[in-house]
């Protein structure tokens, strides 16, 4: 049994009860039936570079978005409960980040990938999600993540009329990254890469299910790619800091 396997049987042991949709007013159970019921193949999330770094460091745990993640026509809804952290390279800013985390975006762009290639050193789990309509709440969770006032500020603003999403992660940095070619497929404004994207690279070839399998069935990028890796928090501090977040979106 691999290393991530080992690592997501105790994450859905001791969290599995922690995951909740965002239209709950407070943290309610969700069955572990409820979630592998949604239909979902694996995927990859495109995130900014700088931010994948500091979910990797432990600097942040928590993704702000109005839609994009798991958005159903019903509303927000768990679509892919694990998944890559796919870095991106564009649209980065100092202008975007706090000042203690200011200097890394130089550090990320040095080690920007090169020759259409990419390095995908993390993966997630969704632990918790909720919607924020109360802008107040905003300024309890900074410490949580490396963005700052003025950029939180239009993210909230953005679409009005749409509650903005706190996703909560438990983040696993790979052992081993996959090295990835980065397709005309993959580029653009969007926010899923499908895995069949990174799959069809033969630098992934002996690291997957046989496609044949992977047709047959939903699967996780935990059943199609299983490489081994470890979390960025143990149980218990991981534990804490959930329970700190609680506290705060159930205001």
């Amino acid at each position: 049994m691999s290393a991530f396997i080992r690592a997501w049987k105790i994450l859905s042991e001791v969290l599995d009860s922690q995951v909740i949709p965002p239209s709950d007013q407070s943290a309610t159970e969700v069955s572990k039936e409820r979630i592998k019921a949604i239909e979902a193949t694996a995927a990859a999330l495109k995130e900014w570079a700088v931010v994948c770094k500091a979910l990797e460091e432990g600097r942040q745990v928590i993704l702000l978005r109005k839609g994009g993640i798991m958005e159903y026509r019903q509303g927000f809804e768990i679509k892919h409960s694990d998944f890559f952290l796919y870095p991106t390279f564009e649209h980065q800013s100092k202008e975007c980040l706090q000042a203690d985390y200011v200097n890394n975006l130089d550090k990320v762009l040095q080690n920007a990938p090169m020759n259409n290639t990419n390095r995908i050193t993390s993966c997630a789990a969704v632990v918790l999600v909720k919607e924020i309509t109360n802008k107040s709440i905003l300024g309890q969770l900074e410490k949580y993540h490396i963005w700052n006032d003025q950029y939180i500020n239009v993210r909230f603003s953005y679409n009005p009329r749409r509650p903005l999403n706190v996703v909560v992660l438990r983040v696993y940095k790979l052992n081993n990254p996959l090295e990835v070619d980065v397709k005309p497929e993959i580029t653009g404004c969007k926010s899923w890469i499908p895995v069949q994207l990174l799959l069809s690279d033969t630098k992934l070839q002996g690291r997957a299910k046989p496609q044949q399998e992977f047709d047959k069935q939903s699967c996780s990028a935990i059943d199609i790619v299983k490489p081994d890796c470890k979390p960025v928090f143990n149980d218990s501090k991981f534990t804490e800091i959930v329970t700190e977040l609680q506290e705060v979106l159930n205001r």
